[in-house]
């Protein structure tokens, strides 16, 4: 195959799959401890004003809470367009960050919130898991006192809800 038609990114990295599929499993991780930390510290801080809007009742097709999709989709684009071209293992880590935005759709905003009209309440495992910690996240209507921060992680439920009760108690 000419050079010219060949993916540069993979040329760079020796044209293996493992190392790019390995910055890609690494990224999708590290942004779900990323999504945790904003989510707990941003998104129930000071960034309340956007975030108040989801844990509402939604009226309208969008809410004021998915400008924090495009901050991310700001965020991956910055890999491709500018940080690849300094390095290319760069351009794998702005796949992860899609992969991860794609699984968070899916998962969160089809699944969990039906905001994609195709997906039923799983009835076992950890899609069930999933769905039941972010309800309980959605128990506290206000900024304070939430458990459940994670996008693509779920701890256990009866771990979420008595963590939810201790919380309530000691009000």
């Amino acid at each position: 195959m000419d050079g010219a038609k060949r993916n540069p990114y993979l040329l760079a990295m020796g044209e293996g799959w493992i190392v790019p599929f390995a910055i890609v499993v690494a990224t999708v991780a590290a942004m779900e401890l990323t999504a945790f930390a904003v989510h707990k510290h941003v998104m129930h801080g000071w960034g309340w004003a956007w975030h108040r809007s989801h844990h509402e009742q939604r009226t309208a097709l969008f809410e004021r809470n998915d400008l924090y999709a495009l901050v991310f989709a700001a965020v991956s684009l910055f890999f491709f367009a500018f940080l690849a071209g300094l390095w290319s293992p760069f351009w794998w880590i702005g796949v992860g960050t899609v992969v991860y935005g794609f699984l968070y759709t899916i998962l969160h905003d089809g699944l969990v919130h039906h905001r994609l009209p195709f997906f039923r309440s799983p009835r076992r495992g950890y899609l069930k898991r999933l769905v039941q910690a972010h309800r309980l996240h959605h128990a506290v209507r206000n900024r304070e006192g939430a458990v459940s921060f994670g996008f693509l992680y779920a701890p256990p439920v009866e771990r979420l809800r008595s963590e939810l009760r201790e919380r309530q108690a000691s009000k």
